[in-house]
């Protein structure tokens, strides 16, 4: 099943401007994700459908973390940025 991108505005913006990611790179994470997606269960920021997220790096070795909604076969980007240690701690412990 091939998956839809969708990355509004807003979310460009942002990450462009706020954290220097551009949507190739998201892209590329995508591509070499090797772990699974774990769910973002805290309270403040449950959805539904569910928010995702996963760390990756992009075809130059830069690592982000991808934060995600899917719906069927569209994702919707919500974020993307370098993770911090915790988050690559917690990536490590529970994607594999």
């Amino acid at each position: 099943m091939k998956l839809r991108l969708v990355v509004t505005d807003q979310v460009l913006e942002k990450i462009t401007n706020k954290h220097k990611v551009t949507k190739s790179e998201v892209v590329q994470c995508f591509a070499n994700k090797l772990g699974k997606s774990l769910e973002d269960d805290r309270e403040d920021h449950r959805t539904d459908p569910p928010t995702r997220w996963f760390i990756a790096e992009t075809d130059a070795g830069r690592i982000l973390k991808v934060v995600y909604v899917r719906e069927k076969d569209v994702v919707f980007l919500k974020t993307a940025y370098p993770p911090s240690e915790e988050e690559q701690r917690i990536y490590k412990k529970f994607a594999f």
